[in-house]
């Protein structure tokens, strides 16, 4: 069992927690349970895998299918494990993994239909919980634009609950070029914005369109340039009291509003 946080196993493995890195390496930081439990569906991504023997008993079933994928398990001490992740209480786990993402030529490849473009979404617990969102709502991609957060910053990683690994994404990739992709396949490309037309009164005709949802910064929301670039500026009305919606909720409301029409149409 590795029980030394000075070792140089775990110096290596702790410095996947910064994007220099991570761009180096081509490889990230997995913690937790739930995210092995989704790699584990695409174990050839995983490269190494560390577990404090509290885990491993906790969670057998996760594990045995490890050893099954032939994923060689090294037992750590609750301190190395620390050491390696960035958290103040690890999860018990920790896998490094390659990288995901794919190049906007694959996304558009694929023919979309639905698509959320993040546009210098800075924080890491919205932006990995608008991939989650995107994956609940049958999105095909999601794309970060120049700027955005690092989607393998741990934060963000943790956010999607996995949904990293079931979705493609594509990651800095400037906001002109995603848009002018998107369009010239086909898409109408729709900016979230507390302005412009509101959800509701949009027609069933338009929301059964393929389309790219286009989410901003959490919060000055879009630079004027990106507005001038979509086709329409849709937002979603509060009945409420609240002064605003939290941008992965916005996200939210935004994607399924597509997803209930296309998958009615």
């Amino acid at each position: 069992m590795l029980i030394d946080p000075k070792s140089s196993l775990v110096k290596g493995v702790a410095k996947l927690s910064k994007k220099d890195a991570r761009s180096l390496t081509g490889l990230f930081l997995l913690e937790g349970p739930q995210g092995l439990k989704e790699v584990l569906n695409r174990p050839k991504l995983v490269v190494e895998l560390y577990a404090t023997p509290e885990c491993v008993e906790r969670y057998p079933e996760l594990f045995e299918r490890a050893k099954k994928a032939r994923i060689d398990l090294v037992l750590v001490s609750n301190d190395v494990l620390r050491a390696m992740c960035d958290t103040t209480t690890p999860q018990g786990v920790v896998a490094v993994c390659q990288k995901v993402d794919v190049s906007l030529a694959e996304v558009i490849a694929a023919k979309p239909k639905l698509v959320a473009v993040l546009s210098q979404v800075r924080d890491p617990g919205n932006a990995g919980t608008v991939l989650r969102a995107a994956d609940a709502a049958g999105a095909d991609a999601v794309i970060f634009t120049t700027s955005s957060v690092d989607v393998y910053n741990s934060k963000v990683v943790r956010s999607t609950t996995g949904s990293i690994f079931h979705l493609p994404f594509a990651v800095e990739v400037p906001v002109e070029e995603a848009i002018d992709a998107l369009r010239a396949a086909g898409l109408q490309v729709f900016a979230a914005d507390g302005g412009g037309e509101w959800i509701p009164d949009l027609p069933a005709q338009t929301l059964q369109q393929p389309t790219a949802w286009v989410f901003g910064n959490e919060a000055w929301g879009f630079e004027p340039e990106t507005l001038e670039l979509v086709d329409k500026v849709v937002g979603v009305p509060i009945y409420g009291a609240a002064e605003s919606l939290n941008l992965a909720t916005a996200a939210s409301v935004c994607l399924y509003a597509s997803a209930f029409a296309q998958n009615q149409a």
